[in-house]
């Protein structure tokens, strides 16, 4: 079975939130979620490293600190650097996920850097592949899918309350979504792997 592994730091819960919902529509559209929570930039990274090189696409979660990734999950990218030499991760499948309490927070340049990280291993990343709404921006409410308007990868904003309530039911309809996307990806993907190469032009 195609198998998605969810990697991600959460300092509050949102974060979680939204990679739980990106595990349900992983497992709706017929593949195994494996989610892998990152708990503190000095723990033993092996279990989340050993994940991420048994999975055919990953999703790359963090919360948004001071406009970039956690600390926590910036210690488990350095700690890949081991992976990285041996291109162990090459090929395989890559997306990524963001909350913040502002609606800006700079969460664009989380997302890219984790398309970055995701670069250097040689993965190939997969968009949101959402639409922004149409409707205004002033009118759009809790449950409006892609509410932030990301399309690199999943951005969602969530208020300084208990993950019980925020982020609110759109993020977490438009994690679910997502996580479906890049599963559908994944099995296409593998689908392919088994057809014979054919040779790049000289």
């Amino acid at each position: 079975m195609t198998k998605v592994a969810i990697v991600y730091h959460s300092g509050y819960g949102h974060t979680a939130v939204l990679a739980e919902q990106a595990a349900q529509g992983i497992r709706e559209a017929g593949a195994e979620a494996e989610v892998v929570r990152i708990d503190s930039a000095g723990q033993d990274f092996g279990p989340a490293l050993d994940a991420v090189a048994d999975a055919d696409a990953i999703l790359f979660g963090s919360p948004t600190y001071m406009g970039d990734v956690s600390a926590a999950f910036k210690a488990f990218e350095e700690a890949s650097s081991k992976v990285f030499a041996t291109n162990g991760w090459k090929d395989k499948l890559a997306g990524g996920f963001t909350v913040s309490a502002s609606f800006a927070g700079d969460k664009g340049h989380t997302i890219d850097s984790l398309q970055t990280f995701a670069a250097q291993h040689g993965m190939v990343w997969v968009s949101l592949g959402l639409p922004t709404p149409a409707i205004p921006a002033a009118e759009r409410g809790e449950d409006t899918i892609n509410r932030v308007g990301g399309f690199a990868g999943l951005l969602s904003q969530a208020d300084n309350a208990s993950p019980e309530i925020t982020p609110p039911q759109g993020d977490r309809e438009t994690a679910r979504l997502y996580g479906k996307r890049i599963a559908q990806a994944a099995i296409r993907w593998a689908r392919g792997a088994e057809a014979p190469a054919v040779p790049l032009a000289a």
